[in-house]
């Protein structure tokens, strides 16, 4: 992929959020990224922007090349889902959704999803003194054949770059 003059923005701005990131674990069969954001809202605030993946999530790292295409029904069972054209794929499924608080996901992100690979995408929210922690967690699994420790390091980017519009967005000012 290029590096566009967009992605650069978005790169700086997503680095100017109070943010923690790294690998938590990994093994040739999985492997565990977390990142923390403070965000200065509320989690209700905080979820009414997450449950919108349209308006954060980076168009490149889309299959259309349009974040616009996203949507998520938020309701257990509901798709994270692409549409467009013809086409449409589903990037993952709710498994749990308790607004303000918790997103859960099973998603096998991107290129994951054709390695047959299992990924939970764990989103909470809480409350915190000056607005709202998100702990968002992303947890993969296969087979030791995959030798998941290569991937790990890319996806813990690429998760910060996903998530990290969400959190960029939500520590805009509420439009009035």
């Amino acid at each position: 992929m290029k590096i566009t003059l967009s992605f650069a923005l978005l790169l700086l701005v997503v680095l100017s959020v109070a943010a923690r990131a790294e690998v938590e674990s990994v093994a040739p069969d999985g492997f565990l990224v977390e990142h923390r954001y403070e965000l200065p809202t509320t989690p209700q605030r905080a979820w009414n922007i997450l449950i919108h993946p349209e308006r954060y999530w980076p168009s490149d790292h889309t299959w259309s090349g349009s974040a616009g295409n996203l949507s998520l029904r938020v309701e257990a069972g509901g798709c994270f889902c692409e549409a467009w054209d013809s086409s449409s794929v589903e990037h993952g499924r709710v498994v749990m959704a308790v607004p303000g608080k918790v997103l859960r996901i099973r998603a096998s992100l991107g290129p994951l999803q054709e390695l047959a690979l299992t990924g939970v995408l764990n989103i909470s929210l809480k409350p915190i003194s000056n607005g709202t922690e998100a702990v968002v967690t992303y947890r993969v699994s296969g087979d030791s054949l995959h030798e998941l420790t290569d991937f790990a390091p890319v996806v813990d980017e690429v998760i910060g770059l996903q998530l990290g519009g969400f959190a960029k967005l939500a520590s805009q000012p509420a439009a009035e």
